[in-house]
């Protein structure tokens, strides 16, 4: 038979190996395809602008550290005069937090992202660092007072772990406006009793207030008349406040002058007492180990809590410092965050802070000492 007329079949194995592809042109117009070009150009000049626009946060960084028994360009930063002193070797480093950007030059996005990669930076909102019914000055007036305060109590506080005799008298600097205490103290009366606790110094009248609920008594003496006022305190930040800024006037002795321009706040106390007491003992108490530390100091010798502890021990390292004295009560935003080089020990008051630079000044097994691994609870 023959074959019936047309193409030849084609085999089944063709069709799979061969597939036919079918191509279709680009249809879109083409300023349809550069308008989107151009919207993708639009959104990263618009993401780069906003990258520059100011942020409602603030940075926390290391800042300068000083070291109390050295001298800065204003001289020594402490000075004994009426009292034999020793000399001193090693360091006993006192340690500042700065802080970048103000309502008045806010930080832009860039700046805040580049803090965020930086372990020894933190961010915070801005009106945590200027409460918005307080003013740049009216903040740093308040940082000035704060660090008078801490110094006076400093010096009152290794004063009389020397057995020395030291007069108390704590005084209101000022009354912050709108605050529970306007209108009810004024500023130079003289605080004798909160809630029937001696006022012996600024800290242990915060302590005072801390420990009651409701009102708080305050028996002071303005001119010659003696007063009791009761005032309700108000909760900022976790902190009870009345609404003043306390003064400590101790009487020395002899005297004793620190100087440390341009630096604010309470948090060099445990340090500055530290310097004091190396001045006025034989022997260099740290034998030659560098050492940095933060707390607030009562003048009864309690260490207090302070800010800014990761920068303070970034800061620490930065300047060489190998030991660090750390407030019992920052333990929580140490563990984890030391940084390589250095040994933290935990401290609760001026003894503490001396037994440990004695142990590793006398080469001793330190590891009975409280860390913030094993610190005991504040």
């Amino acid at each position: 038979m023959s074959q019936p007329a047309g193409n030849p079949p084609i085999p089944s194995s063709a069709v799979r190996e061969h597939p036919v592809q079918h191509r279709f042109p680009d249809v879109r117009p083409r300023r349809v395809r550069r308008a989107g070009w151009v919207g993708l150009g639009i959104a990263a000049v618009a993401s780069l602008a906003l990258a520059f626009l100011p942020s409602p946060y603030v940075v926390e960084t290391p800042g300068p550290t000083f070291d109390t028994l050295g001298a800065t360009d204003a001289g020594p930063l402490i000075t004994i005069d009426g009292a034999e002193t020793y000399p001193t070797e090693g360091e006993l480093r006192l340690l500042t937090v700065s802080l970048l950007g103000n309502p008045q030059r806010p930080l832009t996005w860039i700046d805040v992202a580049e803090a965020y990669l930086d372990p020894s930076d933190s961010i915070i909102p801005m009106a945590a660092a200027f409460p918005p019914q307080v003013s740049v000055e009216e903040s740093n007036e308040a940082g000035r007072i704060e660090m008078q305060n801490s110094q006076s109590a400093a010096v009152a506080a290794a004063l009389l772990h020397e057995g020395l005799e030291v007069e108390s008298d704590v005084r209101i600097a000022g009354v912050i406006p709108g605050s529970p205490a306007e209108g009810l103290l004024e500023e130079g009366d003289r605080i004798l009793r909160v809630n029937g606790e001696a006022a012996y110094d600024v800290f242990s009248i915060r302590a005072s207030i801390a420990a009651v609920d409701g009102p708080t008594t305050l028996e002071i003496q303005r001119g010659d008349e003696a007063l009791t006022v009761e005032v309700t305190p108000v909760v900022e930040d976790g902190q009870k406040i009345v609404g003043i800024y306390p003064s400590n006037e101790f009487t020395f002795p002899f005297e004793v002058d620190i100087q440390l321009p341009n630096v604010g706040g309470p948090s060099a106390g445990m340090v500055f007492a530290l310097g004091v007491v190396d001045e006025l003992t034989p022997g260099a108490m740290t034998a030659g180990t560098r050492w940095a530390g933060t707390g607030t100091i009562a003048a009864l010798g309690d260490v207090g809590p302070i800010g800014g502890i990761v920068q303070k021990m970034h800061g620490a390292v930065d300047a060489g410092a190998t030991h660090f004295l750390a407030p019992v009560e920052n333990c929580g935003e140490v563990v984890g965050h030391v940084p390589e080089g250095l040994t933290v020990f935990a401290v609760d008051t001026l003894d503490d802070a001396m037994a440990a630079i004695d142990a590793v000044a006398m080469n001793e097994d330190t590891s009975a000492l409280p860390t913030c691994e094993a610190a005991p609870a504040p």
